[in-house]
């Protein structure tokens, strides 16, 4: 018998190739796509215009969940606390519009929810969470070399020095979200 409940959410905080990384490793989690979302450019963008900055575009993931074993709240838990939600149009190094923090609801129960989290955490930080949530319009896969990248580029200069510590940190935060990754699993 097989009892999933698929859901979609779609969510941005810096390079897509980071968020990508953390999902992948997340129990419940069947499918994580990187691409773009949020932009008023016509046609499907690239990601040297959207890297542009012009095409008003975010990267982002779309992330296809088993809501019965992951909910849509624990889900953008894990997002709030694997970037920084304080930092407009900035994650790190990375700068510009298209590496601001947003989610995209897909409908008004996620739209509840995103606002319950941001406002839920918003006490856990420093400096007022700039998150944006807004309906998902339009989402556009990324190229297929930026499917995955992380685990095909592990020893690139950026995902060593940038994605590994944020792995890092996700195991640290929330272990018990995540899929046995142990050898031999």
């Amino acid at each position: 018998m097989n009892s999933n409940k698929m859901e979609l959410a779609t969510i941005g905080g810096g390079c897509f190739w980071c968020i990508e990384a953390v999902f992948r490793e997340v129990k419940g989690i069947e499918k994580v796509v990187s691409g773009y979302s949020g932009g008023n450019a016509p046609g499907k963008p690239t990601y040297k215009e959207v890297c542009s900055g012009l095409t008003g575009h975010a990267e982002v993931v779309q992330i296809s969940f088993d809501a019965n074993i992951i909910s849509y709240e624990d889900l953008l838990i894990i997002f709030m606390t694997s970037h920084d939600p304080t930092t407009l149009n900035r994650q790190g190094g990375d700068v510009g519009t298209q590496y601001r923090s947003v989610i995209y609801y897909h409908d008004a129960p996620q739209k509840e929810i995103a606002e319950v989290v941001v406002k839920e955490l918003k006490n856990y930080y420093d400096n007022p969470i700039v998150t944006e949530i807004s309906a998902l319009e339009t989402f556009y896969e990324a190229e297929d070399y930026h499917q995955d990248y992380y685990a095909n580029n592990k020893a690139q200069g950026y995902c060593s020095a940038v994605i590994t510590p944020k792995l890092a940190k996700l195991r640290n935060l929330h272990a018990d979200k995540l899929k046995n990754t142990a050898v031999g699993s």
